[in-house]
C-alpha cells in the first residue's frame, strides 16, 4: 500500500518561507516522478511543480518559479517543497502525488495515481 504523507504547512505573512515534506512508503520511491499540487477553496486543483526520480529535472508553474523549488532525498523516500516569498493568492492546500509511469513526469494531475492527505498554507495579507 503506497502511502504519501504531507507536512510542513501552517500560517505565514506575506513575503515569507514555508517547507513542505512529503513521506513515502511503499513504492519504490526513486523509481518515480514526484509531484506537488495545490487546490484553493472553490478552484480546480492545480500543478505546482514536478522532479524527476533522479531529481535532474524540475518543471514549475509559471506562478510560483523563481520562488519555489522542488527537491528530493531517495535515500529517505522524501519531496521537498521550498517555497519562499510567499503571496496571499499562493493559500491552498498543498498535496504531493506519484507519477503513474516510470517514464515521464507528468503535469496533469490525472497523470499521478497516489496521493497524500494534504496541508494547509495560508498566507495573510
Amino acid at each position: 500500500q503506497v502511502q504519501l504523507v504531507e507536512s510542513g504547512g501552517g500560517l505565514v505573512q506575506a513575503g515569507g518561507s514555508l517547507r513542505l515534506s512529503c513521506a513515502a512508503s511503499g513504492r519504490t520511491f526513486s523509481n518515480y516522478a514526484m509531484g506537488w499540487f495545490r487546490q484553493a477553496p472553490g478552484k480546480e486543483r492545480e500543478f505546482v511543480t514536478a522532479i524527476s526520480w533522479s531529481g535532474g529535472s524540475t518543471y514549475y508553474a509559471d506562478s510560483v518559479k523563481g520562488r519555489f523549488t522542488i527537491s528530493r532525498d531517495n535515500a529517505k523516500n522524501t519531496v521537498y517543497l521550498q517555497m519562499n516569498s510567499l503571496k496571499p493568492e499562493d493559500t491552498a492546500v498543498y498535496y504531493c502525488a506519484t507519477e503513474r509511469s516510470r517514464l515521464r513526469v507528468g503535469v496533469r494531475s490525472t497523470e499521478y495515481d497516489y496521493w497524500g492527505q494534504g496541508t494547509q498554507v495560508t498566507v495573510s495579507s
